[in-house]
C-alpha cells in the first residue's frame, strides 16, 4: 500500500508517492508535477563503512529519452555517457545534500534520480532535488531536515518564484538556492543578457545596471525572499512527510572523534610545530611536514605507553592545525600567508603568449595558475546538444572548457576523463562571462581554461583569463569580469570574512563563496555553506568585501588589457551584405560556385540567405579582400532571383477538370505544363499518349499549347494527363 503526500506550493501540485516502486532501497519516492515524473532512491550500505571520517556520497541524475517520447541521437540509441546537464544537475543535487549528513556517517551512499516523464515546461533541477530530499528524509538514515529547492526569476519589476521556461526567456535573473526552512545550503546565479534595464526601489536597493549585472543590495533582496519560499516549502513537505516516515532512524554513527588527551598533547607540545607547516602554502609541501610531525609524535614515551598509532596521532595532528588556523583569522586577524582578511595576493598577466593560438591570457594569482586559450570559430563549429524536453538539437556557440590535471597540485597522476567538478568549474566561468558578449555577434567561440597551478579558488583565475582571451581574440564584450573566492569562519559568535581564499581555508573554514562580475555588479556567483544557515547582513557584508576584492583585480585586468597586442595568428575578418536575391548566385548549383571562392582564395565563408549578409575570413588579409571582391562582382553581375511562392492547387482545380495548358519545360521522365490559373503542373511521359513513347521531344515541344485532365491533386503539387487517355 503506497502512501500519497500531495502539496500545492507556489503555484504548482506536487505529488509524492512513497513505498510504490524501489521498495528494497534505503529510501524511494515518485515526485510528479503536471505530466512530469521523477524517480528518486538512496541506498546506503551500513555493512561496510569507510575506514576514514568522510562520507562517501554520490548522486547520479539521470534523464531517459524515452521520458519525452524520444530516440538518443546519434548511431548508438541507448543512454550513454552523461550529458552536461545531467552532470550538473548531479553536482547541485549533492552540493544541497551532503551537508545534511552527520558527522560520523562514513557509510557508501547513493542516490540515483530518474527522469521518466518530462513535460516542456518543467523545471527539472528543482524538481530533481525535491525529490532527492523525500528519498532521503522518508529513509531509514539518521536525516532530520528536508532540503527543497527554488529559482527565482525578475520579470516585469517583480520576483517570480519557479518560473515556467517561458517566462524565463523575459528574466534578467536566473538564481537558484537550496536549503531547508532555516539554513540556506546552496546558493547558484547568473544574470541573464537583455536590452531592458532593470531597476529595483531606490530606497531598497542599487539599481541593477544595463548590463545586467546585479547589484550586491539587489541580491541579498531576492536571496532573502528565495528563502522565505524555502521555509514555506519544507515546513509544508515535513508536516506531510511524517506520514511516511515509519522507518525508525536508528543507524548507529561510527564514533571517529580522536581522545581528547591525544589532542591536548599535541596541542600543548607542538602547536608551534603545527603552526609552521601551516605556513607552507603548497598543499602537497605541508601535507608531507604534518604527516613527518605525527610520525615523530608517535615515538614519544606518551604515545607508547598509550599504544597510539600514527592515524590516532595524525587525526590529532590535523584537528589542531584546523584549531590553529580559525585562531589566527578569528582572534589574530591573519592568515596562515601572513595576509590581512581582505588582501588579495599579488597577480600578474600575460597576454597572447601563444603564437598560433587565436588569443591566450596566463593569469598567475598567488600559487593558483590558469591559461586561458581563445579559438574563434563559424556557425558550424558550435557544439550541438539535445535537450530531453526539445525534438530539436541546440548548438552552443559559447563554450568555457576547464582542464585540472594532477600536476596542477603536485599529485602524480595520469589525466583521465573530464571529471565532475571540471565540468562544474567550466560552467561557472561561462555564467560569469556570457552575459558580457556583444549580442550581435553571433561567431562561435571557445575558451579552454588549463590549471597549471591550483591553490585557491582556479575557477575565478579562469573567469579573469577568460575575460582578457575574450578581449585579445577581439570579441565585442561590454566590459571585463573578475572573480574572486571568498571564505568565512564562525567561531563563538565571532566571525570573518576572508578575500581570495588558499586552499588550506576552503578545507578549514565554514564558506566557499565564489563571486564574479564588472566593477558594477555580479553577473554570477555560487555558493556553498558547510556550517548551515547564515544571516543576510553577514551575506551582504561578504558581497560588499568581495566587490572591493573583484575591483582590485578589475584595475590590475584593466592595466593588462592595454598592453594587448593581437595575435598574428588572429583570423582576418570581413563583413557586407549584398542583394538577398543574388545569394544563389554566390552559391551556384549544388555549392558550386562558392566552394570554387573557397579553394581559390583559401577563406571561410558564412552566408544568410534571409538578410544579404556575408561573411568572410581567412589567415591572409589580401585573399580575405580579393574574395570580397569577388563575391560583389558576382552579385552585382547576376540576375535577381525571387522566390515563388507556392501555389494552392486544392483551391485553384478539380479532379477530372479539362484545361488547356502551355510546355514550358520538358525532361526525360515529362513535361511541366503551366496552367491558366497559376502553377505548373507535371505531365508524365506514361500519360501523355496510349502508345509508348520513348522520348518527349517527339511529341511534344515547348511553348506547345494542349489539352490536360486534371489527374490528382495535393496542396502543392498537380499531376496531369492528356485528354487522349
Amino acid at each position: 500500500m503506497s502512501i500519497v503526500c500531495e502539496f500545492e506550493l507556489n503555484g504548482s501540485e506536487e505529488i509524492f508517492e512513497f513505498e510504490k516502486v524501489a521498495k528494497q532501497s534505503n529510501g524511494s519516492v515518485l515526485l510528479q508535477q503536471d505530466k512530469t515524473v521523477i524517480l528518486a532512491t538512496v541506498v546506503s550500505e551500513f555493512d561496510n563503512p569507510a575506514s576514514e571520517d568522510f562520507t562517501p556520497l554520490t548522486v547520479q541524475y539521470i534523464e531517459k529519452n524515452y521520458a519525452s517520447a524520444k530516440f538518443a541521437g546519434g548511431f548508438i540509441k541507448r543512454e550513454g555517457k552523461q550529458s552536461e546537464f545531467e552532470t550538473l544537475t548531479s553536482r547541485v543535487i549533492d552540493r544541497s545534500l551532503r551537508p545534511l549528513f552527520p558527522k560520523g556517517y562514513v557509510y557508501p551512499t547513493t542516490i540515483t534520480v530518474i527522469v521518466l516523464s518530462a513535460h516542456k515546461d518543467a523545471d527539472l533541477q528543482v524538481l530533481a532535488l525535491n525529490a532527492a530530499s523525500a528519498a532521503l528524509y522518508t529513509s531509514d538514515l539518521p536525516i532530520k531536515k528536508s532540503v527543497a529547492g527554488v529559482r527565482l526569476g525578475y520579470i516585469n519589476e517583480q520576483y517570480i518564484a519557479n518560473p515556467t521556461k517561458e517566462q524565463m526567456t523575459e528574466s534578467t535573473l536566473d538564481l537558484y538556492v537550496a536549503g531547508t526552512k532555516s539554513e540556506l545550503l546552496m546558493i547558484e546565479m547568473k544574470s541573464i543578457s537583455t536590452e531592458e534595464m532593470v531597476e529595483i526601489d531606490i530606497e531598497a536597493f542599487t539599481k541593477i545596471h544595463s548590463t545586467n549585472d546585479m547589484s550586491e543590495e539587489a541580491l541579498v533582496e531576492a536571496i532573502g525572499i528565495a528563502s522565505s519560499c524555502l521555509k514555506t516549502s519544507n515546513e509544508t513537505y515535513e508536516e506531510g512527510f511524517e506520514i511516511a516516515c515509519k522507518h525508525m532512524k536508528k543507524i548507529d554513527l561510527i564514533a571517529t572523534n580522536v581522545d581528547e588527551k591525544i589532542i591536548n598533547y599535541a596541542r600543548d607540545n607542538y602547536a608551534s610545530n603545527i603552526k609552521k607547516a601551516i605556513k607552507k602554502l603548497a598543499k602537497s609541501e605541508r601535507a608531507t611536514q604534518l604527516k613527518d610531525l605525527a610520525k615523530l609524535i608517535v615515538e614519544d614515551e606518551f604515545c607508547k605507553n598509550n599504544e597510539l598509532d600514527f592515524n590516532a596521532i595524525y587525526e590529532a595532528v590535523s584537528i589542531v592545525k584546523k584549531e590553529l588556523v580559525r585562531d589566527m583569522i578569528i582572534n589574530e586577524q591573519v592568515r596562515a600567508d601572513g595576509r590581512g582578511l581582505k588582501d588579495v595576493r599579488p597577480i600578474s598577466i600575460e597576454t597572447n603568449i601563444l603564437p598560433l593560438a587565436h588569443s591566450s591570457c596566463l593569469f598567475t594569482r598567488g600559487e593558483t595558475q590558469s591559461l586561458v586559450v581563445g579559438t574563434l570559430g563559424g556557425d558550424k563549429d558550435g557544439q550541438m546538444y539535445e535537450v530531453l524536453t526539445e525534438k530539436s538539437t541546440r548548438t552552443e556557440k559559447f563554450m568555457v572548457h576547464y582542464n585540472f590535471p594532477g600536476f596542477s597540485v603536485g599529485e602524480a597522476k595520469p589525466i583521465f576523463n573530464v571529471s565532475r567538478r571540471e565540468l562544474g568549474h567550466g560552467n561557472l566561468a561561462k555564467r560569469a562571462l556570457e552575459s558580457s558578449i556583444d549580442n550581435d555577434f553571433t561567431d562561435t567561440v571557445r575558451l579552454v581554461s588549463e590549471i597549471l597551478e591550483s591553490n585557491g579558488s582556479s575557477s575565478m583565475a579562469t573567469v579573469c583569463g577568460g575575460s582578457l582571451a575574450l578581449k585579445a581574440a577581439g570579441v565585442p564584450v561590454s566590459s571585463l569580469i573578475a572573480g574572486v573566492a571568498m571564505g568565512a569562519i564562525f567561531d563563538d559568535g565571532k566571525y570573518a570574512i576572508l578575500t581570495d581564499i588558499m586552499g588550506l581555508e576552503d578545507h578549514d573554514g565554514d564558506m566557499d563563496f565564489k563571486v564574479a562580475g564588472t566593477k558594477n555588479g555580479i553577473t554570477a556567483l555560487q555558493m556553498d555553506i558547510k556550517l548551515g544557515g547564515i544571516e543576510l547582513d553577514v551575506l551582504q557584508e561578504a558581497l560588499l568585501q568581495a566587490k572591493e576584492g573583484r575591483n582590485h583585480i578589475l584595475n590590475i585586468m584593466e592595466e593588462a588589457e592595454k598592453e594587448i597586442i593581437p595575435s598574428e595568428a588572429l583570423p582576418v575578418i570581413k563583413q557586407f551584405e549584398i542583394d538577398p536575391g543574388k545569394i544563389m548566385a554566390v552559391i551556384g548549383k549544388a555549392g558550386s560556385v562558392i566552394k570554387e571562392i573557397i579553394e581559390k582564395f583559401e577563406v571561410g565563408i558564412d552566408l544568410d540567405r534571409d538578410s544579404g549578409k556575408v561573411k568572410v575570413s581567412g589567415e591572409d588579409k589580401q585573399k580575405v579582400s580579393d574574395a570580397c571582391e569577388h563575391i560583389k562582382t558576382i552579385s552585382s553581375n547576376a540576375k535577381r532571383f525571387v522566390k515563388k511562392e507556392a501555389v494552392n492547387f486544392e483551391k485553384l482545380y478539380k479532379i477530372d477538370e479539362v484545361l488547356k495548358g502551355k510546355v514550358v519545360r520538358i525532361v526525360d521522365f515529362g513535361a511541366f505544363i503551366e496552367l491558366p490559373s497559376g502553377g505548373e503542373g507535371l505531365l508524365h511521359i506514361s500519360k501523355i499518349s496510349k502508345q509508348r513513347i520513348s522520348n518527349v521531344n517527339d511529341v511534344l515541344e515547348v511553348n506547345q499549347k494542349i489539352d490536360v485532365k486534371v489527374l490528382k491533386i495535393s496542396r502543392d503539387k498537380i499531376e496531369l494527363a492528356s485528354t487522349e487517355l
